[in-house]
């Protein structure tokens, strides 16, 4: 007999429990889902359950995670640059693509679309979700900006129309099975392209956000953290801004990203204090949405930010920050060091808008 180890079995339980889970939520829902029937499902005790996972919500948001598909290699890999108007479509249908399906019970239907309806009802995890959303638009706005006709600059109230339409239809296609065409819905999209949202930016707050306060401090990146956007190793070692957002200020991305300067590298990371729920949503939501960008934009949507998931706080600790819902930190690095630090509302714009010094010489520490 092959004994495990204590990790092997760790991950043997979590796989069970998650695997009772996914049947329990498919057949009940969220609301009537009992954590005792998942147990039993599990063969497992209630304490196994909870010591995987501290609340019923942490676990569900396991289950749809854990549905999402493995991005494939050669999804961006094939893609091919489009204009603002087919990506917008191209985009409904992929997202669309995780529609309940005709005759499906409604359970495992909203298991399918990665329903939150009924599951964040309390703050802080409202707030969390009308924020990830906010994110979820400025990605969807950076990639249709990255299209071949660029002269419509801002698509931030695009990519929020077109947001709402698509969470409209998936609600909808849970409430009331078969109403709507979700190819109509999609070419829709495409029609909003053409739209004149009058998108401009220009944030009333913004002019009385109090400048960022130069410095001379020694940056140590941490390694081994992941841009979301690409997939690929977050390189912290380059200039650019590093802002820190909680959960509850994520809207303050685009702050960073229309103050950066031509070249400046925009690293946004996000942390919080409970990662099993609020943490856990942020990351369902980004994922779902960065797998239908990387598979309709592919090589085309490489915009100069980079998103990181800081569930641990390394990169809010190497800067100092907190790892609380309302945390807005942000500096400016240049040639190693740090040359400017923000914080509170608007450090994001502040750090992106500070002077760059003359190259300063590593090693001369703070001032």
């Amino acid at each position: 007999m092959v004994r495990l180890t204590r990790a092997q079995q760790q991950v043997r339980t979590r796989a069970s429990v998650l695997a009772a889970a996914t049947a329990e939520f498919a057949e009940h829902g969220y609301a009537e889902a009992k954590v005792d029937r998942i147990a039993a499902r599990a063969e497992l005790t209630r304490g196994a359950v909870y010591s995987n996972f501290p609340s019923k919500r942490s676990l569900y948001l396991a289950v749809l995670l854990d549905s999402l598909p493995v991005p494939a290699e050669d999804d961006a890999a094939t893609a091919e640059p489009v204009d603002a108007a087919s990506g917008a479509e191209a985009f409904a249908r992929a997202w669309l693509e995780r529609l309940p399906l005709a005759g499906e019970a409604p359970p495992a239907g909203k298991l399918r679309s990665l329903s939150l309806t009924g599951v964040f009802d309390d703050d802080p995890g409202r707030t969390a979700l009308a924020e990830v959303t906010r994110l979820e638009s400025l990605l969807l706005a950076l990639a249709l900006e990255s299209c071949r006709a660029r002269r419509a600059g801002r698509r931030v109230r695009l990519a929020e129309t077109i947001l709402t339409l698509l969470n409209g239809a998936s609600h909808l296609a849970q409430v009331a099975p078969g109403f709507g065409d979700p190819f109509d819905v999609a070419r829709a999209c495409r029609q909003l392209a053409g739209l004149d949202a009058g998108d401009t930016w220009d944030p009333p707050h913004l002019p009385f956000v109090a400048a960022a306060r130069p410095c001379r401090d020694d940056w140590t990146p941490p390694a081994g953290l992941t841009d979301e956007i690409t997939g690929a190793p977050a390189d912290l070692d380059g200039d650019g801004l590093v802002v820190v957002l909680g959960t509850g200020r994520l809207s303050a991305a685009e702050e960073a990203v229309r103050a950066a300067r031509p070249g400046d590298l925009v690293t946004v990371a996000i942390v919080t204090a409970d990662p099993a729920e609020s943490g856990a949503l942020v990351r369902l939501r980004l994922t779902a949405l960065l797998l239908c960008l990387r598979r309709v934009f592919g090589p085309a949507f490489r915009p100069s930010l980079r998103l990181v998931l800081d569930n641990r706080a390394a990169l809010a600790s190497a800067l100092g920050a907190e790892a609380g819902e309302d945390t807005e930190e942000a500096v400016r690095v240049a040639a190693g060091q740090i040359v400017a630090r923000a914080h509170g509302r608007g450090a994001a714009y502040a750090a992106g808008t500070s002077p760059v010094p003359a190259r300063p010489r590593r090693g001369e520490g703070a001032r």
